[in-house]
């Protein structure tokens, strides 16, 4: 999973680099895009979780049968609801840009982007959904050369595609969407190919209406609250943008640089988050609740000590690091700060991704949302507030871990309640069964 995350951070940078060369204009209309885009990532994501969690249950509590008819369904729900969203976004173009402050330069690069990937989108379901069957089912290697590939198609065919090359004509920031829309359609045979006919993950068939009803509602059940989860963290960030920029531009170029090199050293965490689940999913369904817990406790260690490391990494290149992001000395002063507080919180807030994950793979959807809420709207944001009134900028840098530490011991115990409570309804299932056998 880290090999493939760093995959695609690398080709999404090589894609971006390409449309700016094309002139600021495009650059600053497919950078309108991102909000729009992330919306229907976010929705991927969150069927992905509620995909996965649910399909592991099935296979670790022996029910073949449905895990392969869950798989089926999520499939065709992502298929649906993606595409039901893809045709309103291209009915919608031109509002929802312009609220989003286009302009009419922007426009027509806009339109010519959009109509596109829209379409795209819809073949980008489907590879996402059905790489979290795949991540049930124990396999996380092909899920990484799945992105990885994807990735690697869109940057060669960039390009190719947007400046033209023989007899293919140069199509602008449009080819970019095309380039995108080949990757994830090669992406989409390959994984049904795997899943319907190779690993045999799925139904070769359509699910009837009941059955599409009732695998809907369990995917739903998570992926919902998963999905929103996703979309809650983009608000955080903007509102945390907004009180950054009260201390001038150098500040908020600062706190974008370091969310940067955050989403880099959150690399561990991230791919941990995605392979933690199944095996929590698996063996919840087998009711051992035991290997639940030492897996969980196992991952928050690991996170804590790792991301320690990358703190002292961080703090002694911290000064090399400033200078090759900025190139004013007030820029590379506040990397510098930055860097010296922010990252002491990254193992709290792996703790916070952890536990989050551990929750939608337990089934419990709703406190995985609610801890969502917690950490951003109760903790990070009023507690950076707060410091940045009483301390200044460093007073909103060290706000934010200590944000991360009181959230990551909220997430801590609550967790370690929910496996409690879930072993005890497990023993009193058992002793029922034992009592009627």
């Amino acid at each position: 999973m880290i090999f493939g995350m760093i995959m695609l951070m690398t080709f999404g940078l090589v894609d971006t680099f390409f449309v700016g060369l094309l002139g600021t204009e495009e650059l600053a209309a497919i950078s309108f895009t991102f909000p729009v885009t992330f919306t229907l990532i976010s929705l991927n994501i969150g069927l992905g979780i509620g995909t996965s969690a649910t399909i592991a249950r099935y296979l670790g509590s022996g029910q073949d049968h449905l895990a392969k008819e869950f798989a089926t369904g999520a499939l065709m729900l992502s298929f649906i609801m993606v595409g039901t969203l893809a045709i309103i976004g291209e009915l919608t173009i031109e509002p929802v840009f312009r609220l989003l402050g286009a302009t009419e330069e922007h426009m027509p690069h806009i339109k010519d982007y959009m109509y596109v990937w829209y379409a795209a989108g819809v073949f980008l379901a489907l590879p996402m959904v059905g790489n979290s069957v795949l991540r049930a089912s124990g396999d996380t290697k092909t899920p990484s050369m799945v992105m990885a590939m994807g990735g690697f198609v869109n940057a060669a065919l960039d390009p190719i595609l947007i400046f033209g090359w023989g007899p293919i004509p140069a199509m602008g920031i449009q080819g970019a969407a095309v380039a995108t829309l080949i990757a994830w359609l090669a992406g989409m045979f390959y994984i049904l190919y795997l899943l319907a006919i190779k690993r045999k993950l799925m139904l070769p068939r359509l699910l009837t209406w009941q059955e599409m009803k009732l695998t809907s509602r369990g995917i739903l059940k998570i992926g919902l609250p998963a999905a929103g989860a996703n979309m809650l963290t983009p608000i955080a960030g903007g509102v945390m943008t907004a009180i950054v920029a009260t201390y001038g531009s150098e500040a908020v170029a600062a706190w974008g640089v370091g969310s940067r090199l955050e989403s880099i050293a959150s690399i561990i965490i991230l791919a941990l988050s995605m392979t933690l689940p199944p095996f929590i999913s698996q063996n919840f369904g087998a009711q051992k609740m035991h290997r639940v817990e030492d897996a969980y406790k196992l991952c928050i260690k690991f996170v804590l000590v790792w991301q320690v490391i990358v703190y002292l990494l961080f703090m002694l290149t911290s000064s090399w690091i400033a200078m090759a992001f900025a190139e004013e000395a007030d820029v590379a002063q506040l990397i510098t700060l930055f860097l010296f507080i922010v990252p002491i919180g990254y193992g709290f807030q792996g703790v916070i991704i952890l536990t989050n994950s551990s929750f939608n793979a337990i089934h419990q959807p709703m406190s995985a949302l609610i801890l969502s809420i917690i950490r951003l709207f109760i903790f990070f944001v009023p507690v950076a507030y707060l410091g940045s009134l009483l301390f200044g900028l460093e007073g909103l840098f060290g706000g934010a871990v200590l944000a991360n530490v009181l959230t990551a011991l909220v997430a801590y115990l609550w967790f370690k309640r929910a496996l409690k409570l879930s072993q005890n309804e497990a023993n009193m299932t058992n002793a029922l069964e034992g009592e009627r056998s």
